[in-house]
């Protein structure tokens, strides 16, 4: 859980913009909710290497204590710091990237105070069959374990060779999509390929469809709070990658859910899982149904209308994962609680919009 500078700000990112960003997380009271890792992402370089050691360079414009400074004061006020990089010859925005520089890059972020590296696939220098992209991810993670500081390895890779099926011996999180984009027809696209893959996910190493966007102004509400509800089911990061110091009251009481946050870092740490709708495949006709569990026992179910008009949604709670003559349900957006005898979960749900029910014997 955190904050990315990427979606709002892309290359526009200063020392100052980071230290601010963490300021405003502690002062809306996302902080205490886990939102505790500020991330800087590309462009926060200089054009070229010290032309002595070899090492990256912090843009002096840009942050002119260096990103040592930077981690310092988010270290001093409770929060880890993310740094981005590439696993080619440069960044996507075109810098230095780490291709033959690993050991000496990892050395230099350890030094600096880093404590975890989105690490991007850009300017592969032709190393692009599923074997060079798998050492070139092995040669960061060796060269970050070898510097002694722990940093999580953040594999952006964007799902190309199945990044899912190799990742979870070399970083603790992989992308399994492209970049999202700040429009509901994205959110979707980048749900439908990740919430295929709950096997694959799990405590030690997540599945990743990207950064949130809500509060950048793309998505109407019923969007956002569907793409918040998806990513905790789907046990995702959540990652913010708005501007934290002027979120609406609206984006922060989403950030802000705490049933939700609460489902989304389960200690299970287990992905939902698509349900059949109707005995046809999950999804069919646009409909959707996920099951959760918890480590208390209890289902966390979403109803996901991905089409253009309200739809009835019905999942017989044995589908679910729940059995028994009376199950309560509790609505984590509104707080109602009820509770059915007809083993039947079932909501009217508006288009684009998705509900969640923590499910109870």
């Amino acid at each position: 859980m955190g904050w990315n500078s990427w979606n709002h700000f892309g290359c526009a990112v200063t020392a100052d913009l980071i230290e601010r960003t963490a300021d405003a997380l502690a002062a809306n009271g996302m902080a205490k909710l886990g939102y505790d890792s500020v991330d800087i992402d590309d462009c926060w370089m200089s054009p070229q290497r010290d032309a002595r050691t070899g090492e990256l360079v912090a843009d002096p414009a840009k942050f002119p204590h260096g990103i040592a400074a930077v981690a310092r004061y988010l270290h001093a006020r409770g929060f880890s710091l993310g740094i981005y990089e590439d696993a080619g010859t440069t960044t996507c925005a075109g810098f230095p990237g780490s291709l033959g520089h690993e050991r000496l890059d990892a050395q230099t972020f350890a030094r600096w105070g880093v404590d975890a590296l989105k690490y991007d696939n850009c300017n592969r220098d032709g190393l692009s069959s599923k074997a060079q992209y798998i050492g070139r991810y092995v040669t960061m993670r060796d060269a970050l374990r070898a510097t002694g500081r722990p940093i999580l390895l953040a594999i952006c890779e964007w799902g190309v060779h199945q990044v899912w099926t190799w990742a979870g011996d070399i970083g603790q999180s992989w992308r399994t999509t492209h970049d999202i984009a700040d429009s509901y027809a994205s959110m979707l696209a980048n749900f439908k390929v990740n919430v295929m893959l709950s096997r694959y996910g799990g405590p030690g190493g997540w599945n990743d469809p990207d950064m949130l966007e809500i509060g950048n102004g793309g998505m109407t509400p019923t969007e956002e709070r569907a793409e918040f509800t998806l990513w905790a089911a789907m046990a995702a990061p959540l990652v913010a990658g708005a501007d934290i110091a002027s979120l609406s009251a609206d984006d922060l009481a989403i950030y802000s859910n705490r049933e939700i946050i609460a489902i989304d870092q389960d200690r299970l740490g287990r992905q939902a899982v698509p349900i059949s709708v109707g005995g046809q495949p999950a999804g069919t006709g646009g409909l959707w149904v996920l099951s959760k569990p918890l480590a208390n026992g209890d289902r966390a179910v979403v109803l996901f209308n991905s089409t253009d008009s309200a739809q009835t949604i019905s999942a017989a709670t044995s589908m679910v994962g729940r059995r028994g003559a009376s199950i309560e349900l509790r609505d984590v957006w509104s707080g109602a609680v009820s509770t059915t005898t007809s083993g039947v979960i079932s909501a009217v749900v508006a288009p684009h919009a998705a509900e969640m029910f923590r499910v109870s014997p």
